[in-house]
Protein backbone atom coordinates (compact mmCIF):
# COMPACT_ATOMS: atom_id res chain seq x y z
CA UNK A 1 0.00 0.00 0.00
CA UNK A 2 0.96 3.70 -0.83
CA UNK A 3 2.50 5.37 2.24
CA UNK A 4 2.50 2.46 4.43
CA UNK A 5 5.12 3.70 7.85
CA UNK A 6 5.53 1.79 10.59
CA UNK A 7 3.33 2.69 13.52
CA UNK A 8 3.57 5.69 15.38
CA UNK A 9 5.32 5.15 19.54
CA UNK A 10 2.68 5.34 21.93
CA UNK A 11 1.94 8.99 23.13
CA UNK A 12 2.64 10.25 19.13
CA UNK A 13 -0.01 13.19 18.20
CA UNK A 14 -1.15 12.55 14.91
CA UNK A 15 -3.86 13.81 12.83
CA UNK A 16 -6.73 11.86 10.51
CA UNK A 17 -8.12 13.10 7.76
CA UNK A 18 -10.98 12.78 5.32
CA UNK A 19 -9.55 9.51 3.48
CA UNK A 20 -9.92 6.94 6.35
CA UNK A 21 -8.71 3.94 4.06
CA UNK A 22 -8.04 1.77 0.77
CA UNK A 23 -8.47 -1.59 0.07
CA UNK A 24 -4.62 -1.97 -1.66
CA UNK A 25 -5.80 -4.46 -4.65
CA UNK A 26 -7.61 -2.37 -6.72
CA UNK A 27 -6.25 -0.94 -10.10
CA UNK A 28 -6.03 2.23 -8.86
CA UNK A 29 -4.71 1.48 -5.66
CA UNK A 30 -1.85 -0.66 -7.31
CA UNK A 31 -1.35 2.59 -10.04
CA UNK A 32 -0.67 4.88 -7.47
CA UNK A 33 -4.22 6.54 -7.31
CA UNK A 34 -5.57 5.73 -4.21
CA UNK A 35 -7.42 8.59 -3.66
CA UNK A 36 -9.75 6.78 -6.36
CA UNK A 37 -10.00 3.61 -4.47
CA UNK A 38 -12.83 1.33 -5.72
CA UNK A 39 -13.47 0.62 -1.91
CA UNK A 40 -12.21 3.51 0.32
CA UNK A 41 -13.56 4.37 4.08
CA UNK A 42 -13.94 8.14 5.35
CA UNK A 43 -13.91 9.62 8.62
CA UNK A 44 -17.38 10.42 9.99
CA UNK A 45 -18.80 9.34 6.71
CA UNK A 46 -18.59 5.46 5.77
CA UNK A 47 -16.38 5.13 9.62
CA UNK A 48 -17.27 6.63 12.76
CA UNK A 49 -15.02 9.95 14.29
CA UNK A 50 -14.70 13.10 13.51
CA UNK A 51 -17.41 14.66 15.30
CA UNK A 52 -16.17 12.59 18.63
CA UNK A 53 -14.16 12.27 21.42
CA UNK A 54 -12.62 9.03 20.76
CA UNK A 55 -12.16 7.32 16.96
CA UNK A 56 -10.46 4.27 16.05
CA UNK A 57 -8.36 4.75 12.90
CA UNK A 58 -5.85 2.94 10.64
CA UNK A 59 -2.10 3.54 12.09
CA UNK A 60 -1.10 3.71 8.08
CA UNK A 61 -3.78 6.47 7.31
CA UNK A 62 -2.25 8.98 10.23
CA UNK A 63 0.13 12.11 10.22
CA UNK A 64 2.51 13.13 12.58
CA UNK A 65 1.58 16.87 13.43
CA UNK A 66 4.52 19.40 13.81
CA UNK A 67 5.35 19.87 17.63
CA UNK A 68 5.13 23.81 17.01
CA UNK A 69 1.45 23.64 15.87
CA UNK A 70 -1.60 23.35 18.42
CA UNK A 71 -4.59 20.82 17.78
CA UNK A 72 -7.34 23.55 16.65
CA UNK A 73 -4.66 25.17 14.60
CA UNK A 74 -3.81 22.00 12.87
CA UNK A 75 -7.30 20.45 12.25
CA UNK A 76 -8.15 22.74 9.37
CA UNK A 77 -4.69 21.62 7.90
CA UNK A 78 -6.21 18.01 7.68
CA UNK A 79 -9.30 18.77 6.01
CA UNK A 80 -9.37 22.28 3.67
CA UNK A 81 -5.53 22.66 3.69
CA UNK A 82 -4.88 18.99 2.40
CA UNK A 83 -7.88 19.27 -0.16
CA UNK A 84 -6.83 22.52 -1.41
CA UNK A 85 -3.19 21.21 -2.00
CA UNK A 86 -4.38 18.36 -3.90
CA UNK A 87 -6.67 21.27 -5.91
CA UNK A 88 -3.68 22.78 -7.03
CA UNK A 89 -1.54 19.63 -8.13
CA UNK A 90 -4.75 18.71 -10.03
CA UNK A 91 -4.20 21.79 -11.71
CA UNK A 92 -0.80 21.56 -12.90
CA UNK A 93 0.11 24.91 -11.41
CA UNK A 94 3.86 25.55 -11.97
CA UNK A 95 5.72 28.45 -10.56
CA UNK A 96 5.22 32.17 -11.35
CA UNK A 97 2.17 31.94 -12.93
CA UNK A 98 -1.51 33.25 -12.79
CA UNK A 99 -3.85 31.37 -11.18
CA UNK A 100 -7.99 31.77 -10.03
CA UNK A 101 -9.13 30.90 -7.31
CA UNK A 102 -12.83 31.13 -7.22
CA UNK A 103 -14.36 31.06 -3.97
CA UNK A 104 -12.35 32.05 -1.17
CA UNK A 105 -13.55 29.78 2.17
CA UNK A 106 -10.97 27.97 4.61
CA UNK A 107 -9.63 26.08 2.03
CA UNK A 108 -8.65 28.94 -0.75
CA UNK A 109 -7.41 30.74 2.18
CA UNK A 110 -4.51 28.07 2.67
CA UNK A 111 -3.98 27.66 -0.80
CA UNK A 112 -2.82 30.94 -1.46
CA UNK A 113 -0.09 30.67 1.27
CA UNK A 114 1.50 28.42 -0.79
CA UNK A 115 0.62 29.87 -4.43
CA UNK A 116 2.40 33.28 -2.79
CA UNK A 117 5.82 30.66 -1.96
CA UNK A 118 5.82 29.71 -5.54
CA UNK A 119 5.93 33.38 -6.91
CA UNK A 120 1.89 32.69 -8.51
CA UNK A 121 -0.09 35.95 -8.89
CA UNK A 122 -3.25 34.90 -7.69
CA UNK A 123 -6.96 36.35 -8.42
CA UNK A 124 -9.79 35.91 -6.69
CA UNK A 125 -13.14 35.81 -7.29
CA UNK A 126 -15.47 35.42 -4.72
CA UNK A 127 -19.03 36.84 -3.69
CA UNK A 128 -18.91 37.35 -0.02
CA UNK A 129 -17.77 40.60 0.77
CA UNK A 130 -16.21 39.38 3.97
CA UNK A 131 -14.28 36.87 1.85
CA UNK A 132 -13.24 39.45 -0.48
CA UNK A 133 -11.66 41.46 2.36
CA UNK A 134 -9.93 38.17 3.51
CA UNK A 135 -8.43 37.16 -0.04
CA UNK A 136 -7.19 41.15 -0.09
CA UNK A 137 -5.48 40.63 3.46
CA UNK A 138 -3.82 37.40 2.22
CA UNK A 139 -2.09 39.65 -0.54
CA UNK A 140 -4.24 38.50 -3.44
CA UNK A 141 -3.07 40.16 -6.70
CA UNK A 142 -6.99 40.55 -7.44
CA UNK A 143 -9.87 40.51 -5.56
CA UNK A 144 -13.46 40.84 -7.68
CA UNK A 145 -17.08 39.86 -6.88
CA UNK A 146 -18.68 36.53 -8.61
CA UNK A 147 -20.37 38.46 -11.84
CA UNK A 148 -16.23 40.51 -12.35
CA UNK A 149 -13.33 38.37 -14.52
CA UNK A 150 -10.29 38.65 -14.02
CA UNK A 151 -8.14 41.76 -16.02
CA UNK A 152 -6.01 38.79 -17.16
CA UNK A 153 -6.03 35.24 -18.93
CA UNK A 154 -5.30 32.67 -16.34
CA UNK A 155 -2.95 29.63 -16.42
CA UNK A 156 -4.94 27.56 -13.99
CA UNK A 157 -8.13 28.22 -12.05
CA UNK A 158 -9.48 25.98 -9.13
CA UNK A 159 -13.15 26.46 -8.08
CA UNK A 160 -14.58 25.98 -4.77
CA UNK A 161 -18.32 26.83 -4.93
CA UNK A 162 -20.03 24.02 -5.82
CA UNK A 163 -21.64 25.54 -8.85
CA UNK A 164 -21.82 24.76 -12.33
CA UNK A 165 -21.71 28.16 -13.26
CA UNK A 166 -18.84 29.02 -11.21
CA UNK A 167 -16.62 26.71 -13.61
CA UNK A 168 -18.13 28.02 -16.50
CA UNK A 169 -16.69 31.58 -15.03
CA UNK A 170 -13.10 30.00 -14.30
CA UNK A 171 -13.07 28.46 -17.93
CA UNK A 172 -13.93 32.19 -19.37
CA UNK A 173 -10.56 33.18 -17.54
CA UNK A 174 -8.26 30.65 -18.72
CA UNK A 175 -5.60 31.08 -21.70
CA UNK A 176 -5.63 28.50 -24.08
CA UNK A 177 -4.20 25.19 -23.01
CA UNK A 178 -4.78 26.40 -19.21
CA UNK A 179 -6.80 24.24 -16.68
CA UNK A 180 -9.58 24.63 -14.18
CA UNK A 181 -9.38 21.84 -11.49
CA UNK A 182 -13.00 21.18 -9.55
CA UNK A 183 -12.69 21.12 -5.55
CA UNK A 184 -16.24 19.65 -4.92
CA UNK A 185 -17.89 16.92 -4.42
CA UNK A 186 -21.09 17.82 -5.80
CA UNK A 187 -22.27 20.58 -8.24
CA UNK A 188 -26.00 21.87 -8.26
CA UNK A 189 -25.39 21.16 -12.42
CA UNK A 190 -23.29 22.10 -15.20
CA UNK A 191 -25.20 24.54 -17.50
CA UNK A 192 -24.54 24.09 -22.03
CA UNK A 193 -22.28 26.32 -22.51
CA UNK A 194 -19.98 27.35 -26.17
CA UNK A 195 -17.84 24.86 -26.83
CA UNK A 196 -15.81 27.05 -29.37
CA UNK A 197 -15.69 30.20 -27.06
CA UNK A 198 -14.73 28.39 -23.73
CA UNK A 199 -13.05 24.64 -24.39
CA UNK A 200 -11.45 25.04 -27.73
CA UNK A 201 -8.04 25.56 -27.51
CA UNK A 202 -6.73 22.46 -25.55
CA UNK A 203 -8.86 23.75 -22.11
CA UNK A 204 -9.16 21.34 -19.84
CA UNK A 205 -11.38 20.78 -17.18
CA UNK A 206 -10.57 18.01 -14.17
CA UNK A 207 -12.36 17.19 -11.78
CA UNK A 208 -10.74 16.49 -7.76
CA UNK A 209 -11.43 13.62 -5.50
CA UNK A 210 -10.18 12.90 -2.41
CA UNK A 211 -6.62 13.13 -1.59
CA UNK A 212 -3.89 10.66 -1.19
CA UNK A 213 -1.11 9.90 1.89
CA UNK A 214 1.51 11.92 0.19
CA UNK A 215 -0.77 15.00 -0.60
CA UNK A 216 -0.84 14.66 3.34
CA UNK A 217 2.05 14.54 3.92
CA UNK A 218 3.98 16.87 1.41
CA UNK A 219 1.56 19.72 2.66
CA UNK A 220 2.05 19.49 6.10
CA UNK A 221 5.66 19.60 5.67
CA UNK A 222 5.15 22.95 3.26
CA UNK A 223 2.47 24.08 5.86
CA UNK A 224 5.33 23.79 8.44
CA UNK A 225 7.94 25.14 6.53
CA UNK A 226 5.73 28.46 5.52
CA UNK A 227 4.26 28.52 9.18
CA UNK A 228 0.79 28.51 8.13
CA UNK A 229 -2.11 29.07 11.05
CA UNK A 230 -4.79 28.74 9.71
CA UNK A 231 -7.87 31.30 11.40
CA UNK A 232 -10.12 29.82 13.50
CA UNK A 233 -13.33 29.83 15.13
CA UNK A 234 -13.99 27.48 17.76
CA UNK A 235 -17.15 25.61 18.84
CA UNK A 236 -17.61 22.98 21.76
CA UNK A 237 -18.55 19.63 20.36
CA UNK A 238 -21.83 20.07 22.01
CA UNK A 239 -22.63 23.06 19.56
CA UNK A 240 -21.53 20.98 16.65
CA UNK A 241 -24.57 22.00 15.12
CA UNK A 242 -23.97 25.65 15.46
CA UNK A 243 -20.59 25.15 13.60
CA UNK A 244 -22.34 23.32 10.83
CA UNK A 245 -24.84 26.21 10.52
CA UNK A 246 -21.69 28.96 10.73
CA UNK A 247 -19.76 27.17 7.78
CA UNK A 248 -23.32 26.93 5.82
CA UNK A 249 -24.18 30.45 6.02
CA UNK A 250 -20.43 31.72 6.39
CA UNK A 251 -21.06 33.94 9.59
CA UNK A 252 -17.56 32.93 11.23
CA UNK A 253 -14.55 34.02 10.36
CA UNK A 254 -11.72 31.11 9.37
CA UNK A 255 -12.17 27.43 9.71
CA UNK A 256 -15.03 26.32 12.14
CA UNK A 257 -13.35 24.25 14.64
CA UNK A 258 -14.42 21.50 17.36
CA UNK A 259 -13.44 21.25 20.50
CA UNK A 260 -14.57 17.53 22.07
Amino acid sequence: MEGATAEAPLGSRVGVSWMGGVDGECWYCRHGMENLCDKPTFTGYTVNGGFAEYAQVRADFTFPLPAGLDDVHAAPLLCAGIIGFRSLRVAGVEHGERVGLFGFGSSASLAITILQSWKCDVYVVTRGEGHRKAAAALGATWVGREDETPPVKLDRAITFAPSGKVVLSALASLRKGGVVAINAIHLDQMPSFNYDALLWGERQIRSVANMTRQDARDFLQIAHDLNIRPQVSEFSLENANQALLAVKEETEAGSAVIIP
